[in-house]
């Protein structure tokens, strides 16, 4: 069943087997709700931020073919920014999660969508999809957390290497989206074993992954400045540009999903016969949300609502933030912590506990967790 790593007190030591089935029944209903009245405004919803996304891109390409002048580079790199924004985040993550399928669509479909990221669809499902939210926090299974390359929990051993992470981390915020391309292809483990570098699947991923790559840059660092005659260098910064501040975007959003104190970890065997309830109040105490604005909730492709997500990675998107109040409702009679922030606040405590585990537990620090809260007493 599901098992936090070792820690003095745990947060779910009030509740008994019983409380905690009850709590995935009230989870299901939550949503065959959604399921039950998804439709034509959904439909509408995806369909009209797709058309969004790409007449964005579209106009600020064009700008940038004027790039040479100052305002029609800042303009131009803002737009497409955003455009790559959202084309990762509200549309691609969500579209490759089946979310959209129900809607019979070869062009939003799962099966069909390609993304402009540098892992390929399909070997980013396989990762994400299959791996990480089937084995969500599990220490050992969940390749997400900390992609192989940071400590995410003090019963981890520390090693020197760990001194690095916080720099291993900003590095791989700048170049987020190769990164995940390298961690969904397993490429250190692969490498480091003759057998597996070897293996022909494995190197076909590799080829797969590098022609998309070659695509993208010869799009954006070929084509697009070619286009811009006079102004090539300028629209290559500008594409420069747009893929870093998605790559530190994206990076941040995510980080905020699982890395916050407060967000739990869990045991290696934790999911050895673990029910419905149990897979539940797993996605519900390893994932955190972040607070804001309808603007922040687009940008983040709604993963701001990354308990919703985890709970229901197949349900519509534009569903999280109608459902949330709900889902908080059932953490809070459950006596469970609905861990939530700002921004600001979530991205700070995430890269607080990078530097933190960077360190040997019992090294001297100022940087400890805020002590949790008892928990409220369960429902009848």
């Amino acid at each position: 069943m599901t098992t936090l790593q070792n820690k003095s007190t745990t947060p779910i030591a009030h509740l008994n087997a019983e409380n905690i089935e009850n709590l995935g029944r009230e989870l299901d209903a939550i949503r065959q709700q959604v399921l039950d009245t998804r439709g034509e405004r959904d439909a509408r919803y995806i369909r009209a931020v797709i058309k969004s996304q790409r007449s964005l891109e579209a106009g600020s390409r064009l700008v940038l073919l004027f790039s040479l002048f100052p305002p029609a580079w800042l303009i131009g790199t803002a737009g497409l920014s955003v455009a790559k924004i959202l084309e990762n985040m509200e549309i691609g993550h969500n579209v490759l999660h089946g979310q959209w399928d129900w809607m019979r669509d070869p062009k939003i479909h799962s099966t069909t969508w390609e993304w402009d990221n540098a892992s390929p669809a399909e070997q980013w499902k396989h990762a994400h999809n299959e791996e990480h939210h089937t084995y969500t926090n599990v220490i050992g299974k969940d390749g997400d957390l900390g992609y192989g390359i940071m400590r995410v929990d003090e019963d981890q051993p520390w090693h020197p290497f760990h001194v690095g992470q916080p720099m291993w981390n900003g590095i791989n915020a700048v170049l987020f989206q190769y990164g995940i391309a390298a961690y969904d292809l397993k490429l250190v483990k692969n490498l480091r074993n003759a057998e597996r570098r070897n293996n022909p699947a494995f190197r076909a991923r590799v080829k797969a992954t590098l022609r998309k790559i070659g695509r993208q840059a010869t799009r954006d660092y070929v084509v697009h400045p070619m286009l811009s005659g006079p102004s090539a260098l300028t629209t290559v910064t500008a594409n420069v540009t747009a893929n870093v501040v998605r790559n530190l975007w994206t990076h941040s959003v995510i980080m905020c999903g699982h890395f916050p104190e407060g967000v739990e970890t869990f045991a290696y065997n934790s999911i050895d016969g673990e029910t419905r309830g149990q897979w539940y109040l797993r996605q519900m105490l390893g994932s955190a949300n972040i607070s804001g604005s309808q603007i922040m909730h687009l940008m983040t492709g709604n993963l701001s609502f990354q308990i919703e997500h985890h709970l229901f990675p197949d349900l519509p998107s534009n569903r999280y933030k109608e459902i949330a109040p709900q889902v908080k409702e059932v953490f809070d009679r459950y006596g469970l912590t609905y861990t939530s922030g700002p921004l600001i606040r979530q991205v700070a405590s995430a890269w607080r506990k990078v530097i933190r585990l960077s360190l040997p537990n019992d090294f001297p620090r100022l940087l400890q967790p805020q002590k949790s809260l008892q928990p409220a007493a369960v429902p009848a």
